[in-house]
């Protein structure tokens, strides 16, 4: 019986160790990898308050906050013939949350794209779209790169991934992070490359480099940190210069965006997150506020910033139009021109 005892707590102990190594990836000499997954640079504990506090809270004091005025979200009829045709105007179309149509150096390239009505992994419930994309999948140009920042919903949409992969003229090159690039093959979609912080990828005279943020990974209640999450740099030229374009993804604030300046330098274009941030006691770890995303847009030394990830979706308790207000006011107390960090209504063009 004891022999039995010993041998069944010999398997047990097995077992719970081959659990604790399960990231396929794992590389002892990269500091944020883990045997079970991935971790951030700047924090250790990440998930210390209590969702279920959160919620209460919530119920309680009746959020979100119903917005004042829609008026910022409406979208804007973009020029879709000048889109289609663009391939030497380097531009940003803010199309709603996170994804944003950068066409730069000849190349369209589609950030976290999501065309779906809920960010969910059922199409009829989970949290819904307030305002629709300002363009159609239809209406995009030809999408040669998608970069996704993370895994969760609101950032990788399979049905839309699956819509650009079909796409006509053949389908993008799909830029994923570590453990999320094999997790998109297995959905079907074969041209995919995936990079771990720090590596990069050349795509027709474009280097796009995968960097970290502070943020976490999640599709499912029991794969928390299991693949990785992070930011975009893109390099290219417009004629003779040369455009540095950094985009976010979801983000608290971190050291990390200063270990970005000082490895590529100054950002000509940045797009930076300013919604989804209240409670600051339950969000600040993983989404920064509007005054932290100023304090990122100067970190990077940033020529022009973008504000996004507000308006589409309502995952947190601040009004679906206070993030630009609350830009605004940050910017008014920074020594930053209000010029230099903006928010678009979606559809509309910025010109770089």
């Amino acid at each position: 019986m004891k022999r039995a005892m010993r041998l069944l707590a010999g398997g047990l102990l097995c077992a719970c160790v081959a659990c604790a190594q399960v990231n396929p990836y794992f590389d002892p000499a990269r500091p944020h990898h883990t045997r079970s997954g991935f971790r951030n640079n700047y924090v250790d504990e990440f998930f210390t308050a209590s969702f279920w506090a959160w919620q209460w809270q919530r119920w309680r004091d009746g959020l979100p906050r119903p917005p004042g005025s829609l008026a910022e979200l409406e979208p804007v009829a973009p020029d879709i013939d000048w889109l289609k045709q663009n391939r030497s105007v380097s531009a940003a179309t803010w199309i709603g949350h996170a994804t944003v149509l950068v066409q730069a150096g000849g190349l369209n390239i589609l950030t976290d794209p999501i065309f779906s009505a809920h960010a969910s992994p059922l199409s009829w419930i989970g949290p819904k779209r307030k305002t629709a994309p300002a363009l159609a999948l239809a209406d995009l140009p030809h999408i040669d790169v998608v970069v996704v920042s993370h895994n969760h919903y609101d950032h990788l949409d399979l049905p839309t991934l699956k819509a650009l992969n079909a796409q006509a003229g053949g389908p993008p090159l799909f830029l994923m992070p570590l453990g999320v690039g094999d997790w998109l093959r297995r959905q079907g979609i074969d041209r995919v490359a995936q990079l771990d912080w720090w590596q990069s990828t050349q795509v027709a005279g474009a280097t796009l480099h995968f960097v970290p943020v502070q943020h976490w990974s999640a599709r499912g209640l029991f794969d928390r940190f299991e693949t990785l999450w992070g930011g975009w740099v893109i390099e290219t030229h417009d004629g003779e210069r040369h455009l540095k374009i950094f985009f976010t993804g979801d983000t608290g604030y971190s050291k990390d965006f200063a270990d970005i300046q000082r490895r590529f330098g100054a950002m000509d274009f940045a797009m930076i997150p300013i919604g989804a941030y209240e409670p600051r006691w339950f969000m600040r770890h993983q989404h920064v506020n509007p005054a932290e995303a100023v304090q990122i847009h100067f970190d990077l030394q940033a020529k022009r910033s973008l504000g996004i990830h507000w308006g589409a979706f309502e995952l947190t308790d601040e009004a679906l139009d206070e993030p630009p207000r609350a830009l605004r006011q940050a910017l008014r107390s920074s020594a930053i021109d209000a010029q230099g960090f903006i928010t678009l209504a979606p559809g509309n063009v910025l010109k770089f």
